[in-house]
C-alpha cells in the first residue's frame, strides 16, 4: 500500500516538475522581452558557424525566426531558410534580412530546393520529424555535409524516470523521439550517414554528419 502511495505521489510531483518547468520559460521570455535565455546562454549559433567555410551555400531547415540564419549568413556566400510557419518567415524578412539571404515559406519535407548546397543546418529539427529516415535520404542527395543539433534523452535522471512511470517526459510535446547517442547513430546508419564529429553540449548532440 505505502509503495502505491509514494508512486502516486511522485508522479505528481513530476508532473509539477514539468508545470513549473515551463512556467520558469514563459516567465524567463517575458523577463528577457521575447526572446528564451537558453539561447543567449547555450550559444549554439558559435557551432554552426564555425563549421562553415565562406564559400559555402548554405540550407538551414526550420530556420524559425532567422536569427541563426542571419548569423550564419556573416560568414558564408549564400543562405537560404525554410520554415512551415508564415509568422517566421515574416519576421526573419523584417528583422534578419541580408542581401546574401533567402527565405522560403514551405514545407521542407514535401517541397526542398531542387539545388545543391555545400552544408544544411538542422538545429533542433529532426526530433520533429516522424519519418526521419525518409527526409535524411532525401536531403544527403542535396549536400555533403550537415550540421544537426538534437536533443538527448538521456540528458538526465528524472527525464528517464519520467519516461518509466508514464509522465510526460519530452522536452516539447511535437517531438517524436529524443535521443541516445546509440540510437542518434543507429538513425544515420540507416541512411549510410555517419556522425564525423560529435559534441555533447546542454544535453544536446551537436553533430557533423557526411
Amino acid at each position: 500500500m505505502k509503495i502505491k502511495i509514494y508512486k502516486s505521489l511522485v508522479k505528481s510531483t513530476l508532473k509539477l516538475h514539468n508545470f513549473f518547468y515551463s512556467l520558469s520559460s514563459f516567465l524567463s521570455i517575458k523577463n528577457e522581452l521575447g526572446l528564451h535565455p537558453k539561447h543567449r546562454l547555450i550559444d549554439y549559433h558559435k557551432f554552426f558557424i564555425n563549421n562553415i567555410e565562406a564559400k559555402d551555400i548554405v540550407l538551414d531547415i526550420g530556420c524559425g525566426n532567422g536569427a541563426l540564419t542571419f548569423d550564419v549568413a556573416q560568414k558564408s556566400k549564400k543562405v537560404i531558410g525554410i520554415d512551415l510557419s508564415g509568422n517566421n518567415i515574416d519576421f526573419a524578412r523584417k528583422k534578419y534580412s541580408a542581401k546574401n539571404i533567402e527565405y522560403i515559406c514551405g514545407d521542407a519535407l514535401k517541397n526542398l530546393p531542387t539545388e545543391n548546397f555545400d552544408v544544411i543546418i538542422l538545429s533542433n529539427v529532426l526530433e520533429h520529424i516522424e519519418n526521419r529516415v525518409e527526409f535524411l535520404k532525401k536531403i544527403k542527395n542535396i549536400s555533403p555535409k550537415i550540421l544537426i543539433r538534437v536533443p538527448m534523452i538521456n540528458r538526465d535522471w528524472i527525464t528517464l524516470y519520467k519516461k518509466e512511470l508514464g509522465v510526460e517526459y519530452r522536452l516539447d510535446k511535437t517531438h517524436f523521439i529524443e535521443y541516445t547517442i546509440e540510437s542518434f547513430q543507429d538513425e544515420l546508419e540507416k541512411v549510410d550517414l555517419k556522425a564525423y564529429n560529435y559534441t555533447i553540449q546542454f544535453g544536446e548532440i551537436w553533430a557533423i554528419i557526411k
